[in-house]
């Protein structure tokens, strides 16, 4: 019974009831207060430690017990960073050899680094692009809304409406308060009525007539009241603009002199103002009054109060505010420099006396000081004190040296200025232009020895030897770039340029080619595209106007690369065009020395000495090619020419006939029958044209030049069978084809014609050319309906031709709808002479002269070589233009020399258009189009 009495005994230590079931006791609300802490955390991992001790088993795991660790636990933080040495090389130690390999492995991480840092910046900057563009920013996608806002009126502004509350209820209660009527009392009416009346009528005694006696209101008029109020006005305003001090009194007489400037000026400026404008100024200056009472040392505050009341027309305030700023911002220069422009000469010096003695060390001040004195005395003693308290400021000695007269007292400012600020380049190269040719040498050798990092007086020692005739002597600029690099102050090879081009503004022609000779190749290696980037250095100097500096970049890339043809007729162009014709000659003799295999200079070289009359000269220089190319096709085409155009026509035969045996090519013989139709030999020229046939069977040029022969001589049958010939020996050949379909329409045979541009189309597919011819065939011959089915085709199959859609908006569409139309070809085409000259002319008929001259330059510029451009220009100047316009036109186009176009081609190689110069071509074009 003992045993079961363990109720009433005391619990053994550490006991927790429930705990082998897995309790851990619970707290009730009766518990909370006195009741005792349960075990801690510590006590039951022990109490389960003891108790499976006991039994035999494991520690459980429950309740946070420790799990057994496993000898092979791959999670050891010890394997898990590789930089941690605490395992296998614990107990090494750490010498030399080992910080060595560290910085070794840590260039080369740095190194692999670098490298990738390039592509990797690339990738992150394609990424982000890409991510941007997917997911843009509400104000991206809101951008050309708001640039579309400064489209915005005034008047649409105001009519955006108010946002309300548009709420039903509020909606509907405002429609109710809408539709409330008051009436209006009669007597309302009655005094509105008759106080709106106006009486015009003036008495004799100036007063407005009045219906009663005892009317008496603000509706009438009293003009002679009126008038002595104007006159009052103006006795004021006299009187204001006296006690402003813009009059003088005469001390004996006592009478006024009025200055008629001032005057005016008081006048306009003092303008009414309207209820709007003072109700702002009035806002404005509270809170300018706000911001000068919270913050009295805020000076831009009291500039702006002031400003604000010399807006507002008035001055007495304005002084007195800026004043105000003055004392409380003593050592604010602005508000200084602000009272002074607001006062008058007189109060404006003593403003910058006291001024001067808050900021001794003001420059603007001390400036401003000097300028407000009349006197060169004046001003020179007001310099001279300032430089007395701030010798180091470069702009008071300067001004100082401006007030000098006489070089010798300059000089000796300038050196006394040197010696306190030896680092001022505007200093030392004053006063080096001032010395002479000896002692400015010495004064820039002082200076570049006081600042070794400037170029400006390497400049300047570089243009005084040129000045003294010694520059091929003394190469300055070499010195001048190695000092600069040595002391790591070398400018940029553009900043090279730059300077220069303004040493060619200047007149420094030699200095400019010595900074282009010794700076051109500045840090550029072989492997950098070294000619490309010179040749657009030259062009873009050419396209400034900075044809001294092109010539320099050129002569020195001709230096590097001595055998490029290119390089040289660029060169020779650049001469041609901006330079002299000995200087060419000189450029092209030395191109053909260097590239002699480069037929074109030769070609070049002979054509300028024959334009200038050296026909013997022009021979000597084909003979030179000759003998450096002989066999060359170019060459003898030239020598044939030269002796044609000087009428040496048996010698050219002769020529021809060598080139054809000695240098036989289709080209020769075309050449050959050309030149016999220009002299007229019919039958010579069809007997060529049949051996170079059996020659050159493919060459299509030879079968046009034998039926043009026989259609000339009116033998259409033979012509027929010539072109019928060409086709299939040269079924790809267009001008064939045309000229084949041209012959049966002139025949009248328009069956045929359109039977043969069917042909042509079918060997020669979406081709402009024939499709044009068949719609023109069809509407010459009065088939209009079918030419527009034809061009509707045409359209379809070659959207994007300028020819087509000129021809179809010029000729089959109506004049009201030629605009849109022309609208939609320019879309669909882009830049197409045909196309744009299409619109000039329908601005032309319009009557619109500007913009038809502006379309007509356009299309010259988009392809000058379209003789047909400038064919209809100059018949729109003709009517019209001016005679300088003309000239103009005439000058550029011997320059350009257009060899293109539909009706220019058929004027141009007219065997009766052969001694014709580009002018008379231009105007026989011109008169042709006419015709047309």
């Amino acid at each position: 019974m003992s045993k079961r009495n363990f109720l009433e005994q005391e619990a053994p230590a550490n006991y927790v009831a429930g705990l082998g079931r897995g309790a851990t006791g619970f707290t009730t609300r009766s518990d909370i207060g006195p009741a005792r802490e349960g075990p801690s955390e510590e006590a039951i991992k022990a109490a389960l430690a003891r108790r499976a001790e006991q039994q035999g088993l494991a520690p459980p795991t429950a309740y946070g017990a420790d799990k057994k660790k496993d000898d092979d636990d791959d999670n050891d933080p010890r394997f898990q960073d590789p930089e941690n040495e605490v395992g296998l090389f614990a107990g090494g130690a750490y010498d030399e050899d080992d910080d060595e390999a560290d910085r070794i492995y840590q260039s080369v991480d740095e190194k692999m680094e670098k490298r990738r840092k390039t592509q990797r910046e690339l990738r992150e900057k394609a990424e982000r692009e890409e991510y941007e563009a997917k997911n843009p920013k509400i104000q991206q996608q809101f951008a050309d809304l708001k640039r579309a806002l400064s489209t915005v009126s005034d008047d649409e502004w105001a009519s955006l409406p108010e946002v309300g509350d548009l709420t039903g209820r509020n909606r509907r209660a405002r429609q109710a308060m809408r539709q409330k009527f008051y009436p209006t009392p009669d007597s309302v009416l009655a005094g509105a009525a008759s106080g709106s009346e106006f009486e015009t009528s003036v008495q004799e005694d100036g007063t407005a007539t009045t219906a009663s006696a005892d009317q008496v209101d603000g509706t009438m008029t009293n003009f002679v009241n009126i008038g002595k109020a104007k006159t009052k006005v103006l006795e004021a305003r006299l009187d204001r603009s006296i006690n402003a001090g813009t009059s003088t009194s005469d001390s004996v007489s006592g009478a006024t002199n009025i200055d008629p400037k001032g005057y005016l000026t008081s006048l306009s400026r003092s303008t009414t103002q309207s209820a709007e404008q003072i109700g702002d100024i009035k806002r404005v200056r509270e809170l300018l009054e706000s911001v000068i009472r919270t913050n009295p040392k805020h000076g831009p505050g009291w500039i702006a109060a002031a400003r604000l009341e010399e807006v507002a027309g008035k001055m007495v305030p304005a002084r007195s505010v800026i004043q105000r700023g003055c004392e409380h911002c003593p050592k604010n220069e602005d508000v200084w420099l602000e009272a002074m422009r607001l006062n008058e000469t007189h109060n404006a010096k003593i403003i910058v006396a006291n001024a001067v003695k808050h900021n001794p060390k003001s420059v603007r001040l001390w400036v401003e000081a000097m300028k407000l004195e009349n006197d060169p005395r004046a001003k020179k003693k007001v310099i001279r004190k300032a430089l007395d308290i701030i010798p180091q400021s470069v702009v008071l000695w300067k001004e100082a040296v401006k007030l000098e007269v006489d070089p010798n007292d300059a000089k000796i400012l300038l050196a006394r200025a040197v010696e306190l600020i030896p680092l001022s380049v505007e200093l030392w190269l004053a006063l080096a232009r001032l010395e002479t040719f000896e002692n400015a040498q010495s004064v820039l050798n002082k200076a570049r020895k006081a600042i070794p990092t400037s170029y400006e007086i390497w400049l300047a020692a570089a243009r005084l030897q040129e000045q003294q005739g010694n520059a091929n002597k003394i190469n300055v600029m070499k010195r001048a770039v190695q000092a600069l690099a040595r002391v790591e102050a070398m400018p940029s090879r553009e900043d090279w340029i730059k300077e220069a081009e303004k040493c060619e503004d200047e007149g420094a022609i030699e200095t400019c080619q010595a900074i282009i000779r010794e700076t051109l190749g500045w840090q550029l290696e072989e492997d950098d595209g070294r000619k490309k980037i010179w040749t657009d250095d030259a062009e873009s100097c050419i396209a400034r106007g900075k044809y001294e500096t092109a010539r320099a970049i050129y002569a020195y890339a001709l230096r590097i690369f001595y055998n490029k043809k290119n390089l040289w007729r660029a060169a020779a162009e650049l001469e041609k065009n901006h330079g002299t014709k000995e200087a060419l000659w000189s450029l092209l003799e030395k191109a053909v020395e260097a590239c002699p295999q480069s037929e074109v200079l030769w070609m070049m070289l002979a054509k300028e000495k024959w334009q200038a009359g050296e026909v013997d000269g022009a021979r000597i220089v084909l003979g030179n090619a000759f003998n450096q190319n002989p066999n060359n096709e170019d060459i003898w085409l030239a020598a044939v020419k030269l002796e044609a155009e000087n009428q040496q026509h048996e010698a050219a035969r002769s020529l021809l006939a060598t080139a054809r045996r000695e240098a036989g090519t289709n080209r020769v013989w075309i050449k050959s029958v050309a030149f016999e139709r220009q002299q007229g030999n019919t039958d010579a020229a069809l007997e060529l044209v049949n051996e170079g046939l059996q020659l050159y069977p493919k060459a299509d040029k030879l079968w046009m030049m034998k039926g043009q022969i026989y259609e000339t001589e009116n033998k259409l049958p033979p012509a027929r069978e010539a072109y019928n010939a060409g086709t299939r020996a040269c079924p790809k050949s267009v001008p064939l084809w045309l000229l084949f379909a041209r012959l049966e329409e002139n025949a009248g045979v328009l069956v045929r014609a359109r039977s043969i541009l069917d042909r042509a189309r079918l060997a020669v597919p979406k081709c402009p050319e024939l499709w044009c011819e068949s719609v023109r065939i069809e509407r010459r011959g009065g088939n209009t309906t079918q030419a527009k089915t034809l061009m509707a085709k045409a359209l379809q199959e070659c959207p994007h031709s300028g020819l087509l859609w000129a021809e179809s908006v010029w000729y089959l569409e109506a004049r009201t709808h030629r605009r849109p139309r022309l609208v939609e070809a320019i879309e669909k085409v882009g830049n197409d002479p045909i196309l744009y000259v299409a619109v000039a002319r329908n601005f032309w008929a319009e009557r619109k002269l500007p913009k038809a001259m502006n379309w007509f330059e356009k299309a010259i510029l988009v392809d000058p070589d379209y003789g047909d451009t400038w064919a209809w220009y100059w018949k729109f100047l003709v009517q019209h233009g001016n005679e300088e316009k003309r000239e103009d036109v005439l000058s550029k186009l011997t320059v350009t020399e257009p060899r293109h176009g539909e009706v220019w081609q058929r004027v141009a190689k007219d065997p009766k258009a052969r001694y014709k110069n580009p002018e008379e071509i231009l105007k026989a074009v011109a008169k042709e189009l006419d015709e047309r």
